[in-house]
């Protein structure tokens, strides 16, 4: 397993930390799980406040297909995919792209080049043959389950891309980043410092790649 910064290019937006530490109710976090329109595209209070194709992908895309050589022909799984941008910037680059997401609305809105190429599904159970990707990724989703159902999905992508998977999930490296990934956070059901996410990455015999996103 490496350690390695895969969304380095990508643009970071500004979280208004306390202003959803204010508003954040148990209402919030219960519709923000519902991965619906409030979520994407309703207030920020309840998600992204409004999931746009604006290209800021296309260089992520880019060092994904150099950070594991892919071809053009190679097949690669985007994991939470939601609307599909990455997926429509990895076709571009040259790649066999597709996607899978529990949001049906997500998948009803998606990119017009990648119809039929997203499916839904969950994280933790994915339908497909074992070794038919050359690279799986799955960047900030499987946080979004419980601590078992995250073991779950990284035996899965393990299973499909064995030694070429690509994870990053929230965590913090002190205290003081964790209560202000605390106050932000709506979706996540479990996460840890990244010495807890190694141990279950162990434990789950992956053999790919990682990251973390962390607030400060």
């Amino acid at each position: 397993m490496t350690e390695v910064n895969l969304l380095k290019s990508l643009p970071q937006g500004k979280r208004n930390v306390k202003a959803r530490e204010t508003a954040k109710t148990d209402e919030h976090i219960r519709i923000s799980r519902e991965y619906g329109e409030m979520y994407f595209d309703g207030p920020r209070e309840y998600g992204y406040g409004g999931y746009r194709y604006d290209g800021r992908w296309v260089p992520v895309a880019r060092d994904i297909v150099a950070h594991f050589g892919l071809k053009p022909g190679d097949r690669v799984l985007d994991v939470g995919c939601a609307k599909g941008f990455l997926v429509k910037d990895l076709l571009t680059a040259g790649v066999d792209a597709y996607g899978i997401d529990v949001s049906k609305y997500a998948l009803m809105h998606c990119e017009p080049e990648v119809v039929g190429r997203l499916q839904l599904g969950s994280c933790d159970d994915l339908p497909f043959p074992s070794g038919s990707f050359d690279a799986v990724l799955a960047i900030n989703t499987i946080h979004n389950l419980d601590r078992a159902g995250c073991l779950r999905a990284v035996r899965e992508i393990e299973r499909l891309a064995p030694g070429k998977g690509y994870i990053q999930v929230d965590s913090y490296r002190t205290p003081e980043q964790k209560e202000i990934f605390e106050s932000w956070v709506l979706t996540a059901k479990f996460h840890d410092y990244p010495e807890g996410w190694t141990k279950l990455f162990e434990e789950a015999g992956y053999t790919g790649d990682w990251y973390w996103t962390i607030i400060d």
